[in-house]
Order: C-alpha cells, then sequence, then structure tokens
C-alpha cells in the first residue's frame, strides 16, 4: 500500500484547526461541569425548601413526634411537571415517621455528601434512577428543646439535565459558530499563503530541461528561499558541468579528428604496398601515430578527470612532498638517459607534509618532468626541485634547457590546446592545461619563470603545508 505523500497545506491546518477543537471540546467539559454545578446549587435550594415544608407538617406528641401530612398536601408539596419527587422522615430515635419505605434510612446516607449547615446533597439511585438528595436534621419548632426529625427529599435529574445541557449549548454554539468561521479563514488564508509555492512549482515545472538559469526569488517567501538558493546553486554547478562536457566532446571531438583521419589515410597506404619494406616502413608510421592518440585519449580523460567540478570527489591525504617528488623523477630516469638528457633531482631532509591526491599529484609531476624532457635540447639538463619557499609553502620546481618561453606566453601556456609557434616536439597542448587544473584542485599556485642559468625555462607548484602538522603515512 502506498504510503501517503506528506502536504504542506494539511498539516498547517491540522496544526492550526487542531488546537481550536481540542480546546471546543476541552471548553466543552468545562462548560458541563460548570452548569451542573450552578444548576445544582439552584435546585438543591428548591429541594431544601421542599424538606423544610415537610418538617413543618411533623407534629409533636407524647411519646415521639408525627407525620400529620395528607395526601392531598403531599401532592401539592410533590408535585412537578418534569420529574418525581420522594421524601422521608424519621425520628431522632430511627424510628420512621413517614414518606417512602424504599428510601434509604439516615444512616445510609454519605458522610462526605456535600451540604450546607445541618443539610448534605448528594447524588443516589432510587427505583432504578439517578436522583439528588437532599439529607437534613431539622427541630419540628423554633421554640427551645424541640424534638428534631431526620427528613430526606430526593428528586430526579430531569429538569437538571435538561437545563445544563441549554446552558452548554448556549455557551459552546457561538464558540463552534467561530470556529467553523475561523476555519474558513484560516483554510482561505493558508491557501493564499501557499500561493507563492505554487508559482514556484509552476516556474520549475515549465522549464526546458535545457534551462539552467537561476530561479527568480523575487516572490519566494523568506522560508523557502535557502531551499530555492541551494537549487540555484545546484544548477550554476550542473551548468558548469554541462559546459565542461559540451567544451570537452568538442574538444575532444577536434582533437581526435585528425589522428584518426591519420591513420585511416597510412592504413590505405599500407594495403596498397607490396613492398615489404615499405611495408614496414607504414607498419612503424601507424605505430607512432597511434602512440601519438594513446597519448592523446590519456591526456583527454585526464583532463576530464581533473575538471575543476571534480573537487567534491578528491581525496586528499597527507604526503611527503619531498619523498614523494624524489620517487616519481626516479621513475623517468631510463626515459632521459634515453634522450641523453641529465635529470637531477635536489631536496631537503625533513618531510614537506602537504593534503594532496597521490595519484593526481603524481600525474602533475609526470607531466611537468616529460615537459621538461621532451622540450629539453640533447644533453641538457632537468632539474626537480623540493624546498620551503620564504613565506611558509613548500615549492616543487623543475628547470629545464628548451626555448625560453616568452612572456606574452606565459600565461597562455596553461590554456587546454595551446602550443608555442615554432616546437618541433610532438604534442597536444593539454599537459599543462592538466597541470594547471590539478594544481587548483589543491588549491596550488603555479607559475613560469626563466631558469636561474639564464637557459631554460622554471615551473614552480606552491602547495600550503598541511595544517595539523601530521606526518605523512
Amino acid at each position: 500500500m502506498r504510503r501517503a505523500e506528506p502536504r504542506l497545506q494539511r498539516k498547517l491546518l491540522a496544526w492550526l484547526l487542531g488546537p481550536l477543537m481540542l480546546l471546543l471540546v476541552l471548553d466543552t467539559a468545562a462548560a458541563y461541569w460548570t452548569s451542573r454545578r450552578f444548576v445544582n446549587i439552584a435546585y438543591d435550594r428548591a429541594l431544601h425548601e421542599i424538606a423544610r415544608e415537610i418538617v413543618m407538617h411533623v407534629k409533636g406528641g407524647e411519646s415521639q413526634p408525627r407525620l400529620e401530612l395528607s395526601q392531598t398536601a403531599a401532592d401539592i408539596l410533590l408535585m412537578d411537571a418534569d420529574d418525581r419527587l420522594y421524601f422521608r422522615v424519621d425520628a431522632g430515635n430511627g424510628a420512621m415517621l413517614g414518606g417512602d419505605i424504599g428510601m434509604p434510612p439516615p444512616s445510609a446516607v454519605p458522610v462526605d455528601a456535600g451540604g450546607n449547615g445541618n443539610a448534605r446533597f448528594f447524588e443516589s439511585t432510587l427505583r432504578g434512577e439517578p436522583v439528588r438528595m437532599v439529607s437534613a436534621r431539622m427541630p419540628i419548632n423554633e421554640t427551645a428543646g424541640a424534638p428534631v426529625v431526620h427528613v430526606q427529599v430526593a428528586e430526579t435529574l430531569n429538569k437538571r439535565s435538561r437545563l445544563a445541557w441549554e446552558v452548554v449549548a448556549s455557551v459552546v454554539l457561538p464558540q463552534l459558530l467561530l470556529i467553523v468561521m475561523a476555519a474558513i479563514v484560516v483554510w482561505l488564508g493558508v491557501s493564499r499563503g501557499l500561493d507563492p509555492l505554487k508559482r514556484l512549482r509552476s516556474a520549475v515545472s515549465d522549464r526546458s530541461h535545457l534551462d539552467l538559469s537561476p530561479i527568480d526569488t523575487h516572490d519566494v517567501p523568506g522560508e523557502v528561499r535557502p531551499l530555492v538558493d541551494e537549487v540555484n546553486d545546484l544548477m550554476a554547478r550542473l551548468s558548469r558541468t554541462f559546459d565542461f562536457q559540451n567544451r570537452f566532446v568538442a574538444d575532444a571531438a577536434h582533437q581526435l579528428k585528425t589522428p584518426v583521419s591519420g591513420l585511416k589515410a597510412q592504413i590505405e597506404l599500407a594495403l596498397r604496398e607490396n613492398d615489404p619494406d615499405r611495408v614496414r616502413h607504414s607498419l612503424a608510421q601507424l605505430y607512432l601515430s597511434a602512440d601519438r592518440l594513446s597519448r592523446l585519449v590519456r591526456q583527454l580523460l585526464s583532463l576530464a578527470r581533473n575538471e575543476p567540478g571534480a573537487l567534491d570527489t578528491v581525496q586528499l591525504q597527507p604526503l611527503d612532498l619531498n619523498a614523494f617528488a624524489l620517487e616519481v623523477s626516479m621513475e623517468w630516469v631510463p626515459h632521459a638517459i634515453k634522450r641523453d638528457i641529465d635529470l637531477g633531482f635536489e631536496g631537503v631532509e625533513h618531510p614537506l607534509v602537504i593534503d594532496a591526491d597521490r595519484d593526481r599529484l603524481r600525474e602533475l609531476i609526470n607531466n611537468l618532468i616529460d615537459n621538461a624532457i621532451r622540450y629539453s635540447q640533447t644533453g641538457g639538463r632537468v632539474t626537480v626541485r623540493a624546498a620551503t619557499t620564504a613565506d611558509g609553502q613548500y615549492g616543487l620546481a623543475i628547470s629545464d634547457d628548451g626555448p625560453s618561453i616568452p612572456v606574452a606566453e606565459r600565461q597562455r601556456i596553461f590554456e587546454r590546446f595551446h602550443r608555442l609557434l615554432g616546437t618541433h616536439e610532438d604534442g597536444s597542448g593539454l599537459g599543462l592545461a592538466i597541470v594547471s587544473e590539478i594544481a587548483t584542485l589543491h588549491g596550488a599556485r603555479i607559475s613560469l619563470e626563466e631558469d636561474v642559468d639564464g637557459v631554460g625555462n622554471t615551473f614552480s607548484v606552491f602547495f600550503r603545508p598541511r595544517r595539523d602538522g601530521s606526518p605523512a603515512p
């Protein structure tokens, strides 16, 4: 069974009208209790007066008092259009002088019954009906030493209950009417108050899937504005991601088109050749083209992996920059020897601990060393340095003996697919762009200057030290 979805309007109405209904129930109970109390006070006085009238018909005798109440007088005294009345009179010695023998004797009267002077009022049951009773001890006359009798009068509760409910109705019905009117006003108010949310829903639902522009917050309630701001922030991030993807697809299509076309042309040429030497030459050219294409694909994938939106997925861990740079540099020694390049490393004796992603930092160093070896002259020198800078940062510098990069080109050299004119080395112009984006992911700063000996270039990357100072694993 599908669970009903929560609705804000329903919750608001429940929280606003629910307490009102609860207060109405409590007020009805309080009104009924109060009305019964005042109705009992009013009718108890009349009941007590009937008891006094009955006692006035008790006369003194030689041995004990006697009740001289004729049937006609009793009917007149106990006549009531709504209820039935019963009475009983007992002498001081407990002898019954008259009345209804079905009524309990004075000894059965509850001791804690509410009273007024000598009179006690309480509720009981008589002949299967609920009754209100008065029990009182009264002298038969006002003379000193007059005999005292015990009189009890019981009355059914018809008119008391009817009057109590009439009082309750007169109190509760206007309140119920007010609550109904309040419910209508609250329902209208909540509906009008939620109109901005309905307009916001329409503004979002009417959008195209390509429309990632920010949602207008002009008429958005303050309670919902943080949510809309977060949605706008998410849409801005999605827009940047889609822009990057579109640009990446366009760049990849443009860069892959030429190598693939070259491969097809060389394959067609090899298929037409019958001379084994020419076929081997064509296969060698195919291998070089495939190797360049493979490198280009790796760089494109690396560029996609290190795009600015990848910051949330980077796992930075403590890493000793000094030891790690030495480790990566050692891997390039065979390649440097093959190119007759003197590859050296200058480090420090103490660890340089930074927060870094090991794989991405390896890629950054690999690209810088590869770039330095690729463009250095034969017999040249490439030096990797790790040191602490004057401002307390940890620097990684790679110096080469390649052609000096003009000052005007030093900013553009980090752009994608930008290559200097006059270079004869194969490349796609992505290596330094990858370095720049990896440095950005690490919060590092990269710079390009001439080498200290005046020949070649020095690429420097400056990292912030690890804040807590904990050692690298």
